[in-house]
């Protein structure tokens, strides 16, 4: 019996040990693939040069925001997620209590809007090239109606392109994470509502809207995340030289690796990661104040 009880205490002892065993092994991969090539990106962003390795401050990040590709990349991007983050969400919403309302062939829609997630993004960006080029499908519609061709890939139009190939695939996504937050939310509260004889704004304003908060900012973030995504079709449709309007920060990014320019690709990595990661806190500190509010 001592023997089969000191077993058991070896072993219940083990089982105590696994996680904090589990831990340290997560602890020394975040260290390794995170914190290390963070702390690196930082060195080289305060240097001049990778060879001399001299100390020059934040110089390299004041020359980032005098370069005007730089500020070119910085004004695409942030007018892209300006206009498609909010569109993409709305729309995506809309989406998710139709299909909710729907009472038949909601599989079938549902299938539908997920279909562009499984394309991909070669196959997708070959599609919108040749529908949007000089000579492609959208012109020859157009011309239908003796409208000239326009190059929609290289005009003052072409980041709103970008725009609508963002949403095509990504409200799908969206649209799921929202299907799985309003089917969170108990029906008796819209029957309650019902009894009292609250309309449909009432209750989307005051049930849907408050209940699908923590949904809405993962929505948010996931979004803001795949909007940076968006590089991927701009480089396979456009090539390494895009238009003007389609420059975005991964170009300028991708030129600076290129020419083993590491100062200047570092200062605007740790510039982009800080404002991701301050975006993210400033979400999460909403939701807190919101969820307690809530509760209160």
């Amino acid at each position: 019996m001592d023997k089969e009880k000191m077993q058991r205490t070896k072993i219940h002892n083990w089982n105590k040990k696994i996680p904090l065993y589990m831990l340290c092994l997560s602890l020394v991969g975040f260290v390794s693939f995170y914190v290390i090539p963070f702390a690196v990106s930082f060195y080289y962003s305060v240097v001049d040069n990778p060879i001399t390795k001299e100390y020059c401050g934040m110089g390299n990040y004041m020359e980032l925001f005098q370069n005007p590709y730089f500020m070119k990349g910085l004004k695409n991007t942030g007018f892209f997620m300006a206009v498609s983050i909010p569109i993409n969400i709305i729309l995506s919403l809309c989406a998710a209590l139709g299909l909710r309302g729907m009472k038949q062939h909601s599989g079938m829609f549902n299938l539908i809007f997920l279909i562009p997630l499984a394309i991909p993004s070669a196959t997708a960006a070959f599609f919108w090239k040749n529908f949007f080029g000089l000579h492609g499908t959208l012109n020859k519609f157009l011309a239908v109606f003796h409208v000239p061709d326009v190059n929609w890939l290289d005009c003052k139009y072409s980041m709103l392109v970008m725009v609508l190939i963002f949403i095509w695939k990504n409200i799908g996504y969206d649209m799921t994470l929202f299907l799985s937050g309003l089917s969170n939310i108990p029906e008796q509260y819209y029957e309650y509502a019902d009894v009292e004889g609250a309309g449909r704004w009432w209750k989307f304003k005051n049930i849907t809207l408050i209940y699908l908060m923590p949904t809405t900012f993962v929505v948010i973030i996931m979004t803001v995340v795949n909007s940076f995504k968006i590089f991927k079709e701009i480089y396979i449709m456009t090539g390494e030289y895009p238009p003007d309007s389609l420059y975005v920060l991964q170009h300028y990014m991708n030129n600076m690796f290129l020419s083993l320019n590491y100062p200047k690709l570092a200062s605007a990595t740790y510039i982009l990661t800080s404002v991701m990661v301050l975006f993210v806190a400033c979400i999460f500190m909403a939701e807190k104040k919101i969820s307690e509010n809530l509760i209160s």
